[in-house]
């Protein structure tokens, strides 16, 4: 794939929107980056439209709401590279108007599935291949979002249906049909991508927790800000998606530009200032000139030893790994 000196990442969802951008910000830091879409052929596009350095870049499949193509992406990846210095968990689903819950190819909640599940069965399966590098910049990166960190809020905000794990009494019956949510209540889409991303942040710090001190590889999550017009809302109603861009740009602030936000996650990944494992980076201020990275606190439910626990325990065993 890369030469011997040069650093590699793989970055999921990496075809468009914040990843895309991403895989452009590390390759302009001489990095290569295996872009781990569902789509090839979208990723084609990407690449001829940005005018990514061939050579720089290797798509590769994996649909991660399918557990039998993340195995067979780290297969993959195995057979054609030897090192790896960055995992980048970025990919997501958002499904808000559904109203019965579709299931992934194993059976649950697609958007658990894909943005919890599949990347818990990823990091786990290459945590070894991070161990492996000879570099000092090993990291495991994580988007996160606000809606699922209550804390950067800082109560000011109430959130519609915010996303609460409960006893996850729906993971431990094995979340399959009827079971659609991780804390056994009734379905609601909105909440289930909250609950995913929430899920998300809690086992980046548990993977801290569990393998930092041991390997050295640093865990992060980050926000690198509101995208309010990226494809991740394309299931969403027309009229959301054309007042919500501007009611970040003026009336929150909290608006940033694809570009800038793949910029930012390119720096947690890359940078030597975001050495620090266990942190969730954000950028505070409220106009994009005053804005810089801070490590910003987790709400009090993604900060619970107890329930990180117990989610890594129920996790493996839906994955068909070992706790």
């Amino acid at each position: 794939m890369s030469g011997a000196d040069t650093p590699t990442a793989i970055v999921t969802g990496a075809s468009s929107g914040v990843g895309l951008h991403a895989t452009r910000a590390l390759l302009r830091r001489g990095w290569h980056v295996v872009m781990a879409c569902r789509d090839l052929g979208k990723a084609g596009q990407a690449i001829r439209l940005l005018g990514f350095d061939a050579a720089a870049v290797t798509p590769m499949h994996l649909d991660l709401g399918s557990l039998d193509s993340v195995r067979r992406f780290v297969e993959n990846y195995r057979r054609r590279a030897d090192a790896l210095e960055a995992l980048v968990c970025n990919a997501a689903v958002y499904l808000p108007q559904l109203r019965e819950p579709m299931r992934s190819r194993d059976g649950y909640e697609i958007s658990v599935a894909t943005n919890h599940l599949g990347h818990f069965l990823l990091a786990n399966l290459l945590l070894e291949d991070l161990r492996r590098s000879r570099s000092a910049t090993r990291r495991l990166v994580t988007l996160g979002t606000i809606t699922a960190n209550t804390a950067e809020f800082a109560g000011r905000i109430p959130i519609p249906r915010p996303a609460h794990l409960g006893d996850l009494a729906g993971l431990a019956t094995g979340f399959k049909a009827p079971v659609a949510m991780i804390d056994g209540g009734r379905f609601l889409p909105g909440k289930a991508y909250k609950d995913s991303k929430l899920c998300n942040m809690i086992t980046s710090r548990e993977l801290h927790r569990r393998f930092h001190d041991a390997t050295g590889i640093v865990f992060s999550t980050v926000y690198p800000g509101c995208v309010a017009d990226t494809g991740l809302f394309r299931h969403t109603p027309a009229a959301f998606r054309r007042l919500f861009p501007p009611f970040q740009k003026y009336v929150t602030r909290g608006y940033v530009t694809q570009e800038l936000a793949g910029e930012r996650v390119a720096q947690v990944t890359a940078d030597p200032g975001f050495g620090n494992s266990g942190l969730h980076w954000s950028w505070g201020g409220r106009r994009s000139a005053e804005r810089s990275p801070f490590a910003q606190s987790l709400s009090v439910e993604a900060s619970d030893q107890a329930r990180a626990e117990r989610l890594w325990e129920l996790s493996a065993a839906l994955v068909g790994l070992r706790a």
